[in-house]
């Protein structure tokens, strides 16, 4: 467990921080582009359970995927802000391939209850989706990142697999907590021309 006694330490006031490693790197470094970006996705996902908590049925199964989410993308985060190195003194926490799997299990099950799309969606519908879709863009842009990143810097396998198939599961959660499907918003495309 991680324990904060003090919240400023002015250890950045010159424009660096402190890997979880304790390499010290500017702010703007690739590496903490990317963990805070992922950062951010757990943000937009906690303004989405603002409409999803201590709701009855979908919403419930919803909050508490939504829950374990965020959970993981704080796993997601120290695994980033931790480089890979070889035989490290104290094994860093890493996302693991039972976290993928649990993703893709929850997507097909939700997939199951909606109907096939005719067009693109547009972000809206209800409250909870449309801060969904603002989380699943953010994740989209945390994954470039992170694959930028892992062109410079060893990125594991399992944490570009988890950020790809967050996305995936945001649009279809999206979708289910919009009546399951009922409620999207579809493109027309050249509609106001």
């Amino acid at each position: 467990m991680v324990k904060l006694t003090r919240i400023y330490t002015r250890g950045g006031d010159q424009g660096e921080t402190s890997l979880g490693d304790g390499t010290r790197v500017p702010k703007h470094a690739l590496r903490v582009a990317a963990y805070g970006t992922v950062d951010e996705a757990n943000a937009c996902i906690g303004l989405a359970r603002l409409h999803t908590g201590g709701q009855p049925g979908t919403l419930a199964e919803a909050d508490a995927m939504l829950g374990r989410i965020q959970n993981d993308l704080f796993d997601l985060g120290a695994d980033l802000c931790t480089p890979e190195q070889q035989d490290p003194p104290y094994p860093p926490l890493r996302i693991v391939d039972a976290q993928v799997d649990r993703l893709e299990a929850e997507i097909d099950a939700m997939n199951a209850d909606l109907s096939p799309l005719n067009s693109f969606i547009l972000p809206g519908g209800t409250p909870a989706a449309a801060h969904l879709h603002l989380a699943r863009t953010v994740a989209r842009r945390a994954e470039r990142l992170m694959t930028e990143l892992a062109r410079h810097e060893p990125v594991g396998g399992p944490a570009l697999r988890y950020i790809n198939r967050l996305s995936d599961h945001l649009f279809v959660i999206s979708r289910w907590v919009n009546d399951k499907g009922a409620l999207d918003v579809l493109w027309v495309p050249g509609k106001n021309r």
